[in-house]
């Protein structure tokens, strides 16, 4: 018997699966079988599954989003890069180790 490599599931999967279990239709090795993952994780997913559904009701709690980015900072990035670059493209073309083209 081969050893079956590790998959990843994506969450949509994991959440379909924990909501069949949940349901109570069919037994978790029906589950396991129809799904072809071990009863072991059905279970861990429906547990999880049950404790952080209380999180989607939340109100007033935004999921965590990227930081706000600061555009000035960016742009004084920007700023200090753009002379440097021409600098070094003018070195390099003066050493002849860029050429006029790119």
């Amino acid at each position: 018997m081969a050893k079956r490599s590790r998959r990843a599931h994506s969450p949509a999967f994991k959440a379909k699966v924990a909501l069949a279990a949940l349901k109570g239709d069919k037994t978790l090795a029906e589950l396991a079988q129809q799904y072809d993952v071990h009863p072991n994780q059905i279970t861990d997913w429906k547990k999880q599954l049950q404790e952080r559904v209380s999180e989607v009701f939340e109100t007033g709690k935004s999921t965590p989003a990227e930081p706000p980015v600061d555009v000035t900072m960016l742009h004084a990035k920007i700023g200090q890069f753009a002379p440097e670059s021409d600098f070094l493209s003018g070195a390099l073309g003066k050493a002849g180790l860029l050429s006029g083209k790119r």
